[in-house]
């Protein structure tokens, strides 16, 4: 073929496909003209298109190109392949390079990849997302952590942070990037303090927090409620909770299994007597969903409420801001005398008063379902359900009086 024989096929308009000569083709479709090079592989025909079509490439162009993919094949090179490394697959941007680590390192392998993938959709992305991978620097990072240390989420910026140092040592082991620009940044950057938290609720502010839980149903929902009254009598962890599902419950049994995570194994919980009319209401409040807190809103990742509701919740009571469009609420917990505290502190309040109540430390931290150290954890594999079940109901015979009967109100 000439040159005005491809110039005919093009003012023809119709899809062709045309040999040139020596594996080279012309191609015609939906009015785009392009070209492409057929050859053979370790025993195997492959295609490869050329990356400039028809016209800003001519015909003597293709040529050219052709002749040299005929000569990396001649000398053991499969063109096809190199273009994919040369490409990284595609990988050019943060956004391409996310895509990329977290549909294979993350989504199939880690029990909650949803909290990996929201914290970089509402915090990265927009900040880092469209910027070329190999352009991305140490003060890049630094800049993108500053702005969400100013958002005020210490806990957001240390995952991001995490999700940035795991993605782009993701990029070096696929050879794309040669260094990690946030290698070196630590808790220390994104405003976290490595003092342990020791806050813990007092009976009195018990009694008052939920007091005002109860008073602001308008702000505080009736299944924030709940769910407090829950994580305070049973000391789980607030993503167990709100991730649960009713077959994990035997209501027969009064057990809540929980199955093993990133953080914990498996265990069963015993809820007591006091508790089971917050678990009925939670069954009518349902409304057949096979979540015990189906989201409240329809979306595509969950079926079960965000992990940031209750933290929101609880934020909105101290007059912190959390909704942008929105001007924050006044501090009604600290005017009711309640210092500030976050949902995890209710899981150290709750082992506080395991403490309080002369529960062995054994059975105590086995209701927290942390490891027995040492010796005791290699030979007492006991479960201790028994001697758990009357710890919960302890607890829940102290918290009655402070919470006017639970969940029966």
């Amino acid at each position: 073929m000439n040159s005005s024989q491809i110039k005919a096929l093009v003012r023809a308009g119709e899809d062709v496909r045309k040999s040139v000569g020596d594996g080279l083709y012309f191609r015609v479709e939906q009015g785009t003209a392009s070209w492409f090079v057929r050859y053979t592989y370790a025993g195997r025909r492959k295609t490869i298109t050329l990356p400039e079509g028809y016209p800003i490439c001519s015909l003597a162009d293709a040529k050219i190109q052709a002749a040299a993919i005929r000569s990396k094949v001649k000398n053991g090179i499969d063109p096809q392949l190199e273009r994919r490394r040369e490409s990284g697959g595609l990988i050019h941007t943060v956004d391409d390079l996310f895509n990329d680590w977290f549909q294979r390192s993350v989504k199939s392998q880690v029990k909650h990849p949803g909290n990996d993938e929201r914290v970089y959709r509402n915090h990265i992305k927009s900040r880092l997302g469209k910027y070329s991978i190999r352009d991305i620097t140490p003060i890049d990072i630094r800049t993108a952590l500053d702005e969400l240390r100013k958002i005020g989420n210490k806990t957001t910026a240390s995952r991001a942070l995490s999700i940035l140092k795991r993605m782009f040592n993701h990029g070096i082991k696929l050879n794309l990037v040669t260094s990690n620009p946030a290698i070196h940044f630590t808790g220390v950057d994104v405003g976290q303090n490595y003092e342990p938290r020791k806050r813990f609720l007092s009976l009195d502010e018990i009694r008052s927090a939920f007091t005002v839980f109860r008073d602001n149903q308008d702000i505080f929902t009736r299944d924030n409620y709940l769910a407090f009254l829950l994580l305070i009598h049973l000391g789980c962890r607030k993503t167990e909770i709100t991730s649960s599902r009713w077959e994990q419950i035997d209501l027969e049994n009064q057990t809540w299994f929980f199955p093993e995570n990133k953080t914990s194994k498996p265990i069963t919980v015993p809820i007591p007597d006091q508790l089971m009319p917050v678990i009925e209401e939670l069954r009518v409040r349902c409304a057949g969903s096979q979540c015990v807190f189906p989201a409240r809103r329809r979306s595509k990742r969950r079926e079960y409420i965000s992990d940031d509701t209750l933290n929101h919740a609880l934020a909105k009571l101290f007059g912190q801001k959390v909704d942008s469009k929105k001007q924050p609420y006044p501090n009604v917990l600290g005017s009711a005398g309640v210092d500030y505290f976050t949902v995890q502190d209710l899981r150290r309040t709750y082992r506080t008063l395991l403490a309080q109540l002369k529960i062995p430390d054994n059975i105590a931290e086995r209701c927290l379902n942390h490891e027995l150290r040492g010796v005791l954890k290699v030979y007492n594999q006991h479960d201790y359900l028994e001697e758990r079940r009357e710890a919960n109901t302890k607890v829940a015979e102290l918290l009655e009086p402070l919470l006017h009967g639970g969940g029966n109100e």
